[in-house]
């Protein structure tokens, strides 16, 4: 986290969406039921407005993406956004379209792990937002649709053409993101777009466990590796070795690392400082 603060003070309210915050883990609920949860303007820009803070924040170690209802996220509004992008200029639109995309940006270079929750469908910017996670801890009767292509645009939308093959391969991405059908829990699992699957009355317990196994854990060796994990995608292999070599010399100077060895020699749990 950032020790840095300017004098712009932190949100405490957010209107579109709902946050908790409990024990290191911030739960954003996606609160649209009647829409399945379907993303407006302004939660767009509500999204990427906390991911960009959550860094400045000393109370986040862990953030969680769920929808309320019957479902994750079905997607952009179809009357509230794409009813208004007919009528909108070009350089409102590419206004938009980057918007969407700085949500996902931020969640990939937010250094606190996202955990997305998955019941039901994520479709669309839903399906994208789960991509974009860290974790997708997906229910059974959950269903994915990156069905861009279905509304006469194009598949790669909001970097899933960049997100995608790099999870479940090129062939995997193509159809998905070409096609656009929609896939079940078990279908998404054999591509390798789950990280864990689990019956729907587990899917709580579940994501609950492993915010409480990731806020409890050494956060500042967690915040490096989901770094790197995405500084490496496109280095080669002789950059990736010595970015990782420096990252892990910095790392033995940490506090978690000293704490480690306390702990061993001390034959106690370790309590991660997180720095």
């Amino acid at each position: 986290m950032s020790p840095f603060r300017g004098s712009v003070p932190l949100t405490d309210r957010w209107d579109h969406f709902d946050l908790h915050r409990a024990d290191g883990v911030a739960t954003v609920t996606l609160d649209r039921p009647d829409k399945l949860n379907a993303l407006t303007f302004e939660a767009y820009a509500d999204l990427r407005d906390l991911l960009l803070e959550l860094p400045h924040r000393g109370d986040t170690r862990v953030l969680v993406l769920r929808g309320s209802g019957r479902g994750f996220c079905s997607g952009g509004d179809v009357d509230e956004i794409i009813g208004a992008t007919l009528r909108m200029d070009p350089d409102d639109l590419l206004a938009f379209t980057r918007m969407t995309g700085e949500v996902v940006k931020a969640m990939r270079e937010c250094p606190v792990p996202v955990i997305a929750g998955v019941h039901g469908i994520a479709a669309g910017a839903g399906s994208v937002l789960a991509l974009a996670a860290d974790f997708r801890v997906v229910a059974r009767s959950a269903r994915f649709a990156f069905l861009f292509t279905k509304v006469g645009l194009s598949g790669a939308d909001m970097g899933a053409a960049y997100l995608l093959p790099r999870v479940v391969g090129l062939g995997h991405a193509t159809r998905l993101l070409m096609l656009g059908d929609t896939i079940g829990a078990q279908e998404a699992d054999r591509c390798g777009l789950v990280s864990e699957l689990v019956e729907d009355d587990a899917l709580d317990s579940a994501v609950a466990a492993l915010a409480e196994r990731l806020s409890g854990g050494p956060a500042f060796g967690y915040a490096q590796t989901k770094a790197l994990l995405s500084r490496e995608l496109d280095m080669n292999l002789s950059g990736s070795i010595e970015l990782e070599a420096m990252t892990q010399a910095l790392l033995m100077k940490s506090a978690d690392y000293a704490e480690f060895h306390a702990a061993f020699t001390g034959k106690r749990r370790p309590e991660w400082k997180g720095r």
